[in-house]
């Protein structure tokens, strides 16, 4: 039998170790871009942010098309993220 017997914290793991980078957030049905400024439990909030339509070749300096939100400030609901990391640079 194998059992788990200590468990360890490590601080600025995932999405927090990003705070202040361009990110590319995976989510449910969009993918989203932008500076990562905010982590709770509920939501990510980023800066400068954009919704991705197409990546493009992931080798590739820009996105394909990635279109600029309205606002400055834009949140993200943490539970439709499927995976994340950093970005490609925005325009």
């Amino acid at each position: 039998m194998k059992k788990l017997v200590k468990v360890e914290e490590i601080e600025g793991e995932g999405l927090v170790g990003l705070m202040g980078e361009t990110v590319m957030l995976m989510c449910l049905n969009y993918i989203y871009a932008g500076k990562l400024i905010g982590v709770n439990d509920t939501f990510v909030q980023l800066e400068n942010a954009y919704i991705v339509y197409e990546t493009g070749a992931f080798t590739d300096k820009y996105y394909k098309d990635a279109q600029k939100l309205s606002h400055d400030i834009f949140y993200v609901n943490s539970s439709s993220i499927e995976s994340f990391g950093k970005g490609k640079d925005l325009k």
